[in-house]
């Protein structure tokens, strides 16, 4: 997923358990997380993320409209949201810290 000039994948995760896991050995600076993953959720992967990694952003990505997310979603602690059909450059950029 070469998405922006410049940052690379590091990693990549089918569950939250795997995704947790990942964290520790890739260290990155931005995950993007969708919500509904097998195993944990990517709500609870997010919140365990940034309770033991505070200096990794957490974007949330999903089908769903901002206003249809669960209300979780608002509180766990991600960076922000940004639906899959509006995952583009420019708007990935607004999460990614500055190179």
């Amino acid at each position: 997923m070469g998405l922006v000039a410049g940052w690379r994948v590091v990693g990549e995760a089918v569950s939250g358990e795997e995704a947790l896991a990942r964290v520790a050995e890739a260290r990155p600076e931005v995950i993007l997380m969708d919500i509904n993953l097998p195993g944990i959720s990517g709500i609870e992967a997010t919140r365990r993320i940034v309770d033991e990694h505070p200096g990794i952003s957490v974007v949330l990505v999903s089908t769903y409209a901002a206003e249809d997310l669960p209300p979780e979603a608002r509180t766990c602690g991600a960076a922000g949201y940004i639906r899959k059909d509006h995952l583009t450059p420019s708007r990935l950029r607004e999460f990614l810290p500055a190179a």
